[in-house]
């Protein structure tokens, strides 16, 4: 038997009681975290927002139903967009929120965005709502791709693995048939590519300007490029429905991002991103009762590739992050190697 010095077994005791003491002040402050009510508030909001997203979507297809030019909703959609913003936030109330210390960048998420809205837009003229959405949530996939060049976050192996399997979903939807009969999913893609691509560029925006600043950008953009157009596009309103439906389509837009905005400020994004997937179920819902439209398999069985490769990115977000909690706390001596790899996985 190995002699140990009394001190030194003192010391190994006490450390693991400070190991163990540690280990369970970050379990009771992850607790307190998840029964904090703002967290349920937040998922509500979440839950909420989608509601209009979807909304959104069904009144640009009843629009193009009606004969109005995709080009001028998107006008509408930002027209409506930016007065409300500015009454809100404008250099009066906020002073100094136009200045911005990466104005290219700030006009290029802009004009990213604008692009995303008029493709899609332009895919829902002849393409099912339930297709367009499945087709948007490749965005998130395209993202953790696009981050290691681009941002220099570079996705492991199962993150990999999660985003080839998303992209096997978006060609299950996007089959060389489905392609032929409706040209239209390319405009789909176009707006997936340009909101992925605008995710990338909010991120990088995060670490120069204020949220004030890049929300009162937002809109301006697209605003900017369909004003000079609108003597070529406008045609008046045949009723005061479709100006109903034309003012809808910016107040649906403008609603849906403020909720989400104050979802993010009463929960974690991690906690909150799978319940953005009950868009799909939204659109599906609409686009049967507005248009008798019902999803074919194959729309289906790609869009549940895509939301499980998601899902999957999310997870290996989640054990990351509790890893990173985890190693700044050593784990306690432990009996048996199954129980510290339980503490390690936070089991």
């Amino acid at each position: 038997m190995r002699w140990t010095p009394a001190c030194s077994t003192a010391s190994i005791e006490a450390g693991d009681r400070e190991r163990v003491v540690s280990a369970k002040q970050v379990g009771e402050t992850e607790r307190a975290i998840a029964r904090d009510p703002r967290r349920l508030v937040g998922i509500a909001l979440m839950c909420v927002a989608p509601v209009f997203f979807a909304s959104l979507d069904a009144t640009g297809k009843v629009l193009a139903g009606a004969g109005v030019d995709p080009l001028l909703t998107t006008f509408m959609r930002y027209a409506v967009n930016v007065a409300l913003v500015t009454a809100l936030i404008n250099p009066v109330t906020r002073p100094g929120v136009a200045r911005s210390r990466r104005l290219p960048l700030q006009i290029l998420r802009s004009l990213l965005l604008f692009g995303s809205t008029a493709c899609n837009f332009l895919a829902l003229r002849s393409l099912q709502l339930a297709e367009t959405i499945s087709i948007q949530f490749a965005a998130p996939l395209t993202v953790a791709l696009l981050a290691g060049p681009l941002l220099g976050e570079w996705s492991s192996r199962m993150r990999l693995a999660a985003v080839a399997a998303g992209f096997v979903g978006v060609l299950v939807i996007v089959r060389p048939d489905a392609l032929a009969a409706k040209p239209a999913i390319l405009f789909s893609l176009g707006a997936m590519l340009c909101y992925a691509v605008y995710v990338i560029v909010t991120r990088k925006l995060a670490a120069h300007d204020s949220t004030a600043t890049t929300v009162f950008y937002t809109g301006l953009g697209g605003l900017a490029v369909m004003s000079p157009l609108l003597p070529w596009i406008w045609t008046a309103p045949a009723s005061g429905t479709v100006w109903a439906l034309l003012v809808a389509v910016g107040l649906f837009g403008t609603i849906g991002h403020w909720l989400l905005v104050l979802a993010h400020a009463r929960a974690p994004a991690s906690l909150l991103a799978p319940f953005i997937y009950t868009q799909i179920l939204w659109s599906v819902l609409l686009g049967y009762l507005l248009f008798g439209d019902v999803p074919s398999a194959w729309t289906m069985l790609g869009a549940g590739i895509i939301v499980a490769s998601g899902l999957a990115l999310l997870s290996e977000d989640a054990l990351m992050r509790r890893h990173a909690r985890r190693r700044q706390t050593p784990p306690p001596r432990m009996a048996t190697r199954t129980q510290r790899w339980r503490w390690w996985r936070g089991w």
